[in-house]
């Protein structure tokens, strides 16, 4: 019986644990939605037969090695939330039950080694630039690495950007409205540092003053989604000292970020800091909602040039944080702006933090068919809001040789205020 589980049994989430499991009536309608049930076709992969493995697992009835092959592949979008009509919080469930079983789970030692790579290089900006720059040069030398290393070197791009770091205080254009500080991310700032810049131009244009906390660091939402909760407590604590008070705001331009920081109250539960992470969850938004609520925005000038961007919903912003319409209210507001659907856009494109290193396979076919409905719009920009889809869309169109450019929804933005061509 669902009641059988006793929450007692799994420390301080599992209350939120046994409330997902007995919640969910396995009516199904989370099946169509989900992007590892569409990929492999069983009914162990899709939510609510993860649930039935999971609940089996919490009551001892089966051995978590059982169970590992068909949760391990769950991307954690979240997609079958929305689908759910009886309100299964499916995130109260799959990160806790990883942080759950991290520590009676056995891994080789190939296993062990890239989560260890991972979990010291990915958090750390500095570290994995180091790390992105060594295997750029080791690139044409993948095949004859072992599959770990040629999966994780195979998504690094050709030439990383140039470096780029924030002043601490970006004062606002005119009348100030607003202020906020920034997490600027981890992966991010290496990879595609603009778009922090582009955010605080659009911000500030915009009347908004930004602090960029200087001691803030990763958000902890890949070490939370791995089932490492020790590390993601780490990071969270740190950022709830990092950031000030006296702002309306903490504003993430990145949909996992977001998404990550939204759950410090269940991360940092059971805690002396518990009730400062509630707090401090309550402002935290996306750069999206902020300037949605910030009302009427400067008019973005008329260059005459039309303009057809395909917006794509990254999982953490769109089923995570219920955030849909602002993005796309911001890029119709350009004028010359044709805004097109991607068909299937609820299917997530197989980033998922570090999906693509944990499940190669998987990320390859979800991105491959997220890119053929994207080239199928014969946009000439798809824009998203998420890092991580940045980097599986770009590497899947790149593949194909395909002229569509992949440009985050405030870089679309700021370009448009500046009258750069796309």
């Amino acid at each position: 019986m669902l009641h059988e589980i006793d929450p007692e049994q799994h420390g301080p989430l599992g209350p939120e644990m046994a409330s997902a499991v007995s919640t969910c009536v396995h009516c199904g309608f989370c099946l169509a939605a989900c992007p590892t049930y569409k990929v492999l076709g069983q009914e162990a992969d899709s939510p609510r037969g993860r649930i039935v493995l999971m609940k089996e697992v919490l009551e001892g009835k089966l051995p978590l090695d059982s169970a590992l092959p068909h949760l391990d592949p769950c991307l954690g979008c979240l997609a079958c939330e929305p689908a759910c009509p009886s309100g299964v919080s499916y995130r109260d469930l799959i990160s806790p039950f990883r942080s759950n079983a991290e520590s009676r789970r056995r891994r080789g030692l190939g296993e062990r080694f890239k989560r260890l790579l991972t979990r010291m290089t990915l958090p750390y900006p500095w570290r994995f630039r180091l790390a992105a720059q060594t295997g750029r040069f080791v690139k044409p030398l993948a095949r004859y690495l072992p599959n770990t290393l040629r999966v994780m070197i195979g998504l690094l791009p050709d030439q990383l950007p140039t470096q780029q770091k924030w002043d601490a205080i970006y004062p606002p254009v005119g009348t100030r409205r607003g202020r906020v500080a920034l997490l600027t991310g981890c992966a991010q700032s290496v990879l595609e540092p603009d778009i922090n810049t582009a955010t605080i131009e659009v911000l500030t244009r915009n009347g908004v003053e930004v602090i960029v906390p200087q001691k803030q660091g990763c958000c902890g939402a890949l070490s939370w989604h791995v089932g490492d909760l020790g590390r993601a407590r780490g990071f969270a604590k740190n950022n709830l000292v990092a950031f000030p008070d006296d702002v309306d705001a903490f504003v993430t331009n990145a949909a996992g970020c977001g998404s990550g920081m939204h759950e410090y109250p269940q991360i940092l539960k059971g805690t002396a800091e518990e009730s400062a992470a509630k707090q401090f969850a309550d402002k935290v938004c996306d750069v999206s909602v902020y300037l949605a609520k910030l009302g009427e925005l400067v008019p973005v000038p008329d260059r005459g040039r039309p303009l057809r961007v395909a917006y794509h919903d990254a999982c953490h912003l769109a089923n995570a944080q219920g955030v849909r319409a602002q993005p796309r209210s911001l890029l119709r507001a350009i004028p010359g702006v044709e805004l097109c659907e991607i068909a299937d856009g609820h299917l997530c494109c197989g980033s998922a933090g570090t999906y693509n290193i944990d499940q190669p396979e998987i990320a390859e076919t979800l991105g491959r068919e997220k890119t053929d409905n994207i080239v199928n719009t014969e946009a000439d920009v798809v824009a998203t809001g998420n890092i991580g889809c940045m980097t599986q869309l770009k590497t899947h169109l790149e593949q194909r040789q395909s002229s569509i450019d992949v440009r985050h929804t405030m870089q679309v933005l700021r370009d448009a205020y500046c009258g750069v061509d796309a």
